[in-house]
């Protein structure tokens, strides 16, 4: 069986994998859907995920996290995950990254680089921040594998 660290490491390569050089498309391919995918994929249960209805505008974005009691993405992952030092953070781990109104947030993957989305680049790029809003650590389930399906 793997390790706790080989799961988070395989299950951030899987993020980088599915999202990587994809095109932003609201509810689709954005850092909230980037952000779900990934904790469902390392195998950290994310409730508030399952009753996000479907959006497909940055309005429909704001709606939808509004319904869960949030206006923006931090709040939102502040209300389910222990908030850590960006320097702490551990392949698998969230971070959040300047943005725009939501927020923005990425997938940590090693050597301070993440991948998510950016406004300069075409689709999901793997990036070095130098400056970071907040991460929060992702708890890896005991029994849950990132090769099985999301």
């Amino acid at each position: 069986m793997a390790s706790v660290m080989q799961r988070r490491v395989a299950a951030a390569q899987a993020t980088r994998d599915r999202f990587y050089g994809k095109p932003f498309k609201w509810g689709e391919r954005d850092c909230g859907q980037l952000a779900k995918w990934h904790l469902r994929k390392i195998g950290c249960p994310f409730k508030p995920a399952a009753r996000l209805p479907r959006y497909y505008s940055l309005l429909g974005a704001k709606k939808a996290l509004a319904k869960l009691g949030h206006t923006n993405l931090i709040e939102l992952m502040d209300a389910n995950f222990e908030r850590i030092p960006p320097a702490a953070a551990l392949p698998g781990d969230v971070i959040a990254v300047p943005g725009e109104e939501l927020g923005a947030l990425s997938v940590y993957l090693g050597n301070g680089r993440v991948i998510g989305f950016h406004p300069d680049a075409l689709g999901a790029c793997v990036a070095q921040p130098v400056e970071y809003e907040a991460a929060w650590r992702v708890p890896v389930v005991s029994g849950s594998s990132p090769d099985s399906p999301p």
